[in-house]
């Protein structure tokens, strides 16, 4: 399935209405932008999927603060994924098994790799689950076959 329909379907509830793929990280991070000229950044580790920049202009400015590229580039993550996953084969990502939103390490044995297309439709449905629920809120992750 195309990428921006994943995003749509799994995260339109956001009020996203994806227009192109922007860029992508190891762990599936992607920049989007939609419809009305915004760009969104759907961040799976952490189960959100919002506006990072109005537009062009305040994307440029965002992709040049040293901060952003730091997050974004997760160098230190990505390299620890690597040295114990390997290599990533094509459509493919590092992933935290249990989201960091969820009290997942961001490393050691927490570290997977799942295909993109998955690990949109898994952070979409589980940030919409807990999107109504106060921070610190306890909740029990169940996974069903």
């Amino acid at each position: 399935m195309n990428i921006l329909k994943e995003v749509q379907n799994a995260w339109g509830w956001t009020g996203i209405k994806p227009l192109e793929l922007v860029d992508e990280n190891d762990f599936g991070n992607l920049i989007i932008k939609d419809v009305r000229g915004q760009y969104w950044r759907l961040c799976p580790e952490d189960c959100y999927c919002e506006v990072v920049a109005a537009d062009e202009a305040a994307f440029e400015v965002l992709a040049a603060d040293s901060d952003f590229l730091v997050d974004w580039q997760m160098s230190v993550l990505v390299a620890q994924a690597t040295q114990q996953l390997g290599a990533l084969s094509a459509g493919r990502k590092f992933c935290l098994k249990i989201p960091g939103i969820l009290g997942g390490e961001y490393g050691g044995d927490n570290l997977g790799t799942i295909s993109l297309e998955e690990l949109i439709r898994v952070s979409g449905d589980i940030a919409q689950q807990i999107a109504s629920l106060p921070d610190g809120t306890p909740v029990k992750l169940s996974v069903i076959d």
